[in-house]
């Protein structure tokens, strides 16, 4: 295999800050001409939304590429998964005349019913440290996983394994929830069982061996595009913790969640959105309120695709998406809803911190750092407001053809944080993108 072929085989797709960056319409941009997409990591507390042909369609497990009909659409290991949810997924892109070309790793996890139980009861005790969870089950999921009491999708294809595995962690959620929590946990096993059971029969035709599938594809020299959940500061290694996910954000996760060891060069593009949004709690150096955030947040509309959550809005932060280039490997930044931004006549980015009286350009580790830390702004012009006739005027004459304010915005943001903008949206349309 050549290098370049090395180069151009591997596309990874992340989020460089609390998610929610345009990930889907990225992935959808380049999915059509790819063999695979693959989701490696997080669950249906993920949401992308993607618009197509003035189609809007909301996904939380399948990977974007679904709309497609080359690419094969892979859940790998690293997901967990909701078989309700993605059932219901399924037969929602049928009932669209979309037929999914669709494999699930029989390694990944299983979000069980005492799941979202033990998850409603967590946040509640975690108070002020928690992550502002979607209570879908994701981090007690995980913590099963973690435990090796969890439930994976292949044991729904085997009754017997299953009954065995659901006994001990049944047992050991529901003495949590009630002894612990004290709260009533009145399911029965045999309910979750049955049900369960049901869910598998309905997935066994989906349910395999990908990460066998996806080794022999990659030997063969298959293109693979890797599709991320969530965003850098929700990594729960590297991002801002306890407020973050539960799984790996940043693209090395790949190796484990797809269950393949990739050795050649990869396209690592790190999703940036043009201002900054965060659902759920923690510190926000950048955070805008009163009626600058309100304008923006509904010119971005700017509300969770899983929750309707109404997004906390601010400036965009570089301290932030520098430690996702870092971590991540990044290669290359997409910018996502420039467009949103149009018609401000000044923009404020966030170029560093300052931390009792120290100017700072990393992400800290300290909790109590971030929770003190100030933004310092540099100041940027802004530029008029476009129409849909300007936005496909830009998008057919490239760059170049951009207002000059919105020009020096992206070349600010590359000069700061050191990694080139190839990748400009415009809107939410596979049409309204700028490649450099």
């Amino acid at each position: 295999m050549s290098n370049k072929q090395q180069r151009t085989q591997i596309t990874v797709i992340v989020g460089t800050q609390w998610g929610d960056e345009g990930k889907g319409k990225i992935t959808d941009f380049f999915a059509g001409d790819v063999d695979y997409v693959i989701r490696y990591q997080g669950g249906d507390n993920a949401g992308h939304t993607l618009k197509v042909n003035d189609e809007v369609y909301k996904l939380h497990l399948v990977p974007s590429g679904v709309l497609y009909e080359k690419p094969i659409s892979v859940i790998g290991c690293g997901v967990v998964i909701n078989p309700q949810t993605l059932i219901e997924e399924i037969s929602g892109l049928k009932e669209r005349g979309k037929s999914p070309r669709l494999m699930v790793s029989e390694r990944a996890h299983v979000i069980m019913p005492y799941h979202i139980a033990m998850d409603e009861a967590l946040t509640g005790h975690q108070g002020k440290l928690a992550a502002g969870s979607t209570k879908r089950g994701i981090a007690p999921v995980y913590a099963d996983k973690m435990y090796r009491h969890g439930i994976r999708m292949g044991d729904l294809l085997e009754p017997a394994i299953f009954e065995e595995k659901l006994t001990r962690a049944y047992q050991f959620n529901k003495e949590i929830i009630e002894k612990v929590f004290n709260l009533r946990y009145e399911l029965s096993l045999e309910d979750i069982y049955t049900e369960y059971l049901s869910y598998g029969d309905q997935l066994k035709g989906y349910i395999t061996d990908t990460e066998l599938i996806l080794y022999r594809a990659y030997d063969e020299g298959k293109t693979l595009l890797m599709e991320g959940a969530q965003g850098m500061s929700l990594d729960v290694d590297h991002g801002l913790y306890p407020h973050t996910t539960s799984s790996n954000t940043n693209a090395g996760q790949i190796f484990s969640g797809a269950g393949v060891g990739f050795h050649g060069d990869r396209r690592i593009i790190g999703v940036v959105k043009a201002y900054l949004t965060r659902v759920g709690i923690s510190p926000f150096p950048s955070e805008i309120l009163g009626k600058e955030a309100d304008l923006l947040r509904e010119k971005g509309n700017e509300y969770g695709t899983t929750t309707g959550r109404p997004r906390r809005v601010g400036h965009l932060d570089l301290v932030q998406v520098q430690q996702a280039i870092r971590v991540s490997g990044i290669t290359e930044l997409a910018l996502t809803k420039v467009d949103v931004l149009s018609g401000f006549k000044k923009l404020q980015v966030c170029t560093s911190y300052d931390i009792d009286g120290e100017t700072v350009t990393e992400m800290p580790g300290s909790l109590g750092k971030i929770r003190r830390a100030k933004p310092e702004y540099t100041t940027l012009d802004g530029w008029e407001e476009i129409d849909e006739t300007q936005i496909e005027n830009f998008c057919e004459g490239g760059f170049d053809s951009l207002p000059s304010a919105m020009k020096d915005y992206i070349l600010f943001i590359e000069t700061e944080v050191n990694c080139l903008v190839t990748i400009i949206s415009l809107g939410p349309e596979r049409n309204q993108t700028i490649l450099r």
